[in-house]
């Protein structure tokens, strides 16, 4: 209209949205080859099953042939139901129609092109190992003479998305800043690039995984040492300007061919820069920038976005200093990955379901929004009512003598995913989802550290520095905010939220005055009991504090005094549509259920696996999977419990509803009564975390189903196994249960060596 109105003419770049009657579409492929990521590794794990499982639906939606090449059989994808015949294994939209159990390289691709003719490839979907291979197999001529095309990205823009050299140039022709940084192939050519930008620097692979061979370097010997490891490993190696201490802000953007862009999520480093994306807790949406700043980045997403010419999904990472506008782009990932799968759980917003219509040539205003009802279109920026806290697992501990300082180098197995209505509920809740054993914001390892050796725990950040900060804001004795702000660079606004939970947590007189109202069931405990809960604290933190009460006894106060958590939804759009969705958490900011308790519908709980983990990874989501599977198949109503972003089941449309929260006794049994569960609670699909429930919530009144509690205490238990093999008569070796170095030689002794 404005443009109208003054005789201008009308920029398309503005006109939103461009629709199908400003294309002609491109065909849809009949057979498409899906390349997975393979094995699990750090920093390419079970977000590439999620990816890929969406984009088979979204492919046989449409009716297109799909052949998986991925030789991971713990994965979701490459589920192969012996059972079914080839018509219905067509027709299983939820599965491959073909899978090739077979290495992502060159060769066995083209092994596989020469069999299946498929007429498009998609590398998007498997990780950096799919990305690679598909930029090896068109530089080498192979899907030219095989005639296959690449959906979604071209391979012009991945190259120059990976390619640290021709990525800031991009940046630069539209005059978006990038680091100051010197592309090097050698390590003398990276030695001289480090002298002319000066240290300290950031060196940052090309072509590489989860930021393998990227790290700081505070003086020429460490750059030596660094450039000789990374360039092992990846052609490239670019020196830049380091930016310690700036905050570090991502954004999930879609783009389709028309042109047609949007920010799906923007999400915030709990960490300022100088720890990779995947070690640090983060936050979304972002808490401490401006309306200004939000915008700033924004816009220059869409701009960098189009500029590339990418389509699909793509995920662009920023330095933004503390105290000023100056920004950075760090880099620009042409494909999903772990953020994404994060950007997708936290919004409700199929992120990899999306990316691989539009791979194919839909565009987003023909994709409607399935939690809305189909009443708006995909073609909208997610609205959030509610605060996401990621916070990563790593198993450092398991490798003995392992550096536990995190840099930019991915080290982190697994992560989880917790959401409330506040930046402190959400919080405590990740910490305790990351590791049962956690109680919350919290000291863990008591508070006896002196102070020199508390300083040194928060500068270099590790994967304890956040228990570090708990035992800073708990000890008081000159430490407060402002000093763990200065010794981390962490933001005021993060710690001003936990020291306002530490606040509570060595509030003695508070807790000394709600243990006879809670013993009582007095009515005045109620909003102080609210109040706690608010903050995230759990009944077994609070029965801690109180000193000489159980989690029952708490539970049983707050439910005769109506202080129960409330079902919101995710619904993509902070409520201003009805929406339709099964995809729920819980909260204690609320006085009603987005779903009325008349709702509950009964059926089969089933317990998740929580965080990957060394020993538990995505061969437990396997199981969940394929057990709600069955159940629906069979009628039953299914509803799932877990916390892990990267997971296939925590899809809402593989089961009848999810709860995004802990697996512990006390959530459970809020999702088991507020569900009314009325067949009972399978524990078996998850690995350990659910199994150690089955005993506490069995004895709380929930029902276990398989294999009876007492007996999987007796299998756990070495005592009562022991006891039980000697009853039935079978052998084991001599053992003894010990707590001292005398015994454990004075038994071995005894029994002879070698022992275990």
């Amino acid at each position: 209209k404005a443009a109208r109105a003054t005789g201008k003419a009308v920029d398309k770049a503005l006109i939103w949205p461009k629709t199908i009657n400003d294309y002609t579409p491109p065909a849809y492929p009949k057979k498409v080859l899906l390349l997975g990521s393979g094995g699990l590794s750090i920093g390419q794990a079970g977000e590439f099953d999620y990816s890929g499982a969406q984009a088979i639906k979204a492919l046989k939606e449409e009716g297109v042939e799909v052949v998986l090449m991925n030789p991971n059989i713990a994965s979701v994808q490459t589920n192969v139901d012996p059972s079914q015949s080839q018509e219905e294994r067509l027709a299983d939209k939820g599965a491959a129609d073909r899978v090739f159990f077979l290495p992502v390289t060159p060769d066995y691709v083209e092994a596989v092109l020469e069999k299946e003719k498929p007429d498009a490839i998609l590398i998007s979907m498997g990780g950096q190992t799919a990305l690679n291979c598909g930029i090896e197999l068109d530089e080498s001529g192979v899907l030219a003479k095989h005639n296959c095309r690449v959906l979604g990205t071209s391979i012009e823009t991945v190259i120059a998305t990976e390619d640290r050299e021709i990525f800031k140039n991009k940046c630069l022709e539209i005059g978006e800043p990038c680091a100051n940084s010197i592309a090097t192939n050698t390590v003398e050519e990276a030695l001289a690039a480090g002298d002319k930008v000066g240290y300290p620097l950031m060196a940052r692979a090309a072509f590489a995984l989860g930021g393998l061979g990227s790290g700081i370097c505070q003086n020429a010997d460490e750059l030596r040492t660094l450039a000789t490891k990374a360039l092992a490993v990846s052609p490239q190696l670019l020196i830049e300007k380091s930016m310690l201490g700036w905050k570090e802000v991502e954004y999930e953007v879609v783009r389709d061919q028309l042109d047609n862009c949007i920010t799906v999520c923007n999400m915030e480093n709990f960490d300022p820069l100088g720890v990779h994306t995947g070690d640090s807790i983060v936050i979304a949406p972002s808490q401490t920038l401006s309306n200004e700043e939000y915008h700033m980045l924004r816009s220059a997403a869409l701009r960098v976005v189009r500029h590339l010419g990418i389509v699909g999904e793509c995920n662009i990472q920023y330095a933004l200093h503390p105290e000023s506008l100056e920004y950075c782009i760090i880099e620009v990932n042409p494909r999903l990955s772990r953020s994404s799968a994060l950007a997708s759980k936290a919004t409700g917003y199929p992120l990899a379901f999306v990316a691989a219509k539009l791979s194919m040539g839909v565009t987003l205003p023909e994709l409607r929004n399935t939690v809305t009802g189909g009443a708006t279109i995909m073609g909208f920026e997610p609205a959030l009512d509610y605060c996401v806290t990621k916070v990563p697992r790593w198993d450092l501990g398991k490798f003995q003598g392992a550096n536990r300082v995190l840099g930019s180098a991915m080290a982190s197995v697994g992560e989880v995913m917790a959401i409330g209505r506040t930046f402190e509920e959400s919080f405590q809740k990740a910490l305790r989802m990351v590791d049962p054993s956690n109680p919350g914001f919290e000291p863990i390892d008591g508070m006896e550290l002196p102070d020199d050796s508390l300083e040194k725990k928060l500068v270099i950040p590790t994967d304890r520095r956040v228990w570090g900060i708990a035992e800073a804001l708990y000890k008081g004795q000159g430490w407060d905010k402002h000093r763990v702000r200065d010794l981390t660079k962490i933001d005021d606004w993060f710690l001003s939220r936990l020291d306002k939970i530490a606040a509570t947590g060595k509030d003695k007189d508070k807790w000394a005055a709600l243990k006879p109202l809670i013993q009582s069931h007095d009515a005045k405990a109620t909003s102080m009991l609210r109040e706690i809960k608010q903050l995230g604290f759990t009944d077994d933190q609070i029965a801690n504090f109180c000193g000489g009460l159980s989690d029952d006894d708490v539970r049983a106060c707050r439910k005769a005094l109506g202080v129960i958590p409330r079902v919101k939804q995710i619904d993509t759009l902070a409520a201003e549509y009805a929406a339709e969705t099964n995809y729920l958490y819980t909260t204690y900011h609320g006085d009603d259920d987005d779903q009325l308790a008349g709702d509950a519908k009964g059926g089969t709980l089933v317990l998740g696996s929580g965080p990957y983990r060394i020993g538990s990874s995505v061969e437990f989501d396997w199981c969940g999977v394929s057990a709600m599977r069955a159940l629906r198949g069979s009628g039953a109503r299914g509803v799932m419990v877990n916390c892990n972003p990267e997971t296939v089941s925590t899809d809402y449309d593989e089961c009848d509803a999810l709860y995004f929260e802990e697996l512990s006794k006390e959530r459970v049994l809020d999702v088991y009564e507020r569900e009314g569960i009325d067949t009972g609670c399978v524990i078996s699909m998850g690995g350990q975390i659910p199994q150690n429930l089955a005993g506490p919530i069995h004895a709380a009144g929930a029902r276990v189903l398989g294999t009876h509690p007492d007996m999987i205490d007796a299998a756990e238990d070495r005592s009562k196994f022991s006891a039980l093999m000697d009853a039935a008569g079978v052998d084991q070796p001599k053992w003894a249960e010990l707590s001292s170095h005398e015994q454990a030689v004075s038994f071995a002794s005894e029994v002879g060596y070698p022992v275990l």
